[in-house]
């Protein structure tokens, strides 16, 4: 094998896994969340950046308020998902480089004096980490239908502080009903990879 997962491991992850679109009731435990954090917390970022933030929309007025806020045609699968997610990036990372990557103690002050490149930084790496975030759900069994239609300052106005913004809202449970799309074509070896 050329691949050191298990088959049913990468089905679970890549080749079976999809975007949910619908959910059953059954609640997503906290300790359900708690693993997937503890599990993708080890996957790579620049300089152990780490800067994903996640705001668990648990409240049913907390999720009224992201209904609210939601592309017309994410409304009803937000509505309906046992749990949501907002992926955020922290703009301000640099704040924890000296917990997280000690042996550069100079590392904050660099990003303290360049707003544009703790910016990229912040955005880049948390985005990875939202791609992270996604295959956790799915090693936990759980269906993910992450989406980006929303309104963007809506969101970091009302769930997040200047420090932060929205990269993604993730939709978590079990799939429902009629809870996939067909899957749509992907782009064959051939057409993505070439050697120099």
């Amino acid at each position: 094998m050329a691949l050191a997962l298990s088959p049913d491991a990468q089905d679970l992850l890549f080749r079976e896994a999809r975007t949910a679109n619908t959910f059953t009731a059954e609640p997503v435990r906290e300790e359900q969340v708690r693993a997937i954090y503890d599990l993708v917390k080890y996957a790579p970022t620049a300089m152990n950046q780490q800067p994903l933030r996640i705001v668990l929309v648990r409240s049913p007025e907390a999720r009224e308020r992201l209904l609210d806020l939601m592309a017309p045609g994410n409304r009803a699968k937000t509505a309906s998902a046992p749990l949501v997610a907002i992926l955020a990036a922290d703009l301000d990372f640099h704040e924890e480089l000296p917990k997280v990557f000690p042996h550069r103690p100079e590392a904050k002050d660099m990003f303290s004096a360049d707003e544009a490149q703790r910016v990229h930084n912040a955005m880049f790496n948390a985005t990875l980490q939202v791609g992270y975030f996604i295959l956790g759900v799915r090693a936990a069994g759980l269906a993910a239908g992450p989406m980006a239609g929303y309104d963007a300052d809506g969101i970091d106005k009302e769930f997040l502080d200047d420090a932060h913004t929205v990269l993604a809202v993730v939709n978590i449970g079990k799939p429902g009903e009629d809870a996939w799309f067909d899957r749509l074509p992907r782009l064959a070896y051939e057409e993505v990879v070439t050697s120099v």
